[in-house]
């Protein structure tokens, strides 16, 4: 919509007061700022579609980077996992190794002791068999008898 002002312009005299000069031309300023920025806009139009271009690169870039970080991460995860099972199997047969090297130690000790005490034992034996016999007679001469069995 034309103001009124827009309108009047139309009629203003292109010259200064003064001596006659040539008429003026209508001048439709609106339209020359519309001519005078239409290059300029339509350059900015171009770098603003190129902007947008870089930004959609940048986010599939992005996107991309990020699946191949997912990626890596998962196959990072995945590699720990194995090595801490087989480090989890490493560890598990070096307590069984320990266990048993403990467990032959500690047989042979025990081994050691039974026949200490059988030695032991074996030594001791006459001695006990001897009182337990003395011990028989001083009983049976005590109840009247001669040890086979029939009374005195």
């Amino acid at each position: 919509m034309a103001w009124p002002g827009d309108l009047l312009n139309r009629f203003r005299p292109a010259g200064t007061p003064g001596a006659a000069a040539r008429a003026g031309v209508p001048v439709d300023r609106a339209a020359e700022a519309a001519a005078e920025l239409e290059p300029v806009l339509a350059l900015l139009a171009e770098a603003e579609s190129a902007c947008a271009a870089v930004r959609e690169r940048a986010r599939q870039d992005a996107k991309d980077i990020g699946e191949r970080a997912r990626a890596r991460a998962d196959g990072l995860l995945a590699e720990a996992r194995a090595q801490a099972d087989s480090e989890r199997a490493a560890a598990a047969a070096r307590a069984r190794a320990r266990g048993q090297a403990e467990s032959v130690r500690l047989t042979g000790q025990a081994e050691r002791r039974a026949t200490a005490r059988h030695e032991l034992a074996e030594q001791r034996m006459p001695w006990y068999v001897s009182r337990v016999v003395a011990m028989v007679r001083t009983a049976g001469e005590a109840a009247g008898t001669t040890g086979r069995g029939d009374p005195r």
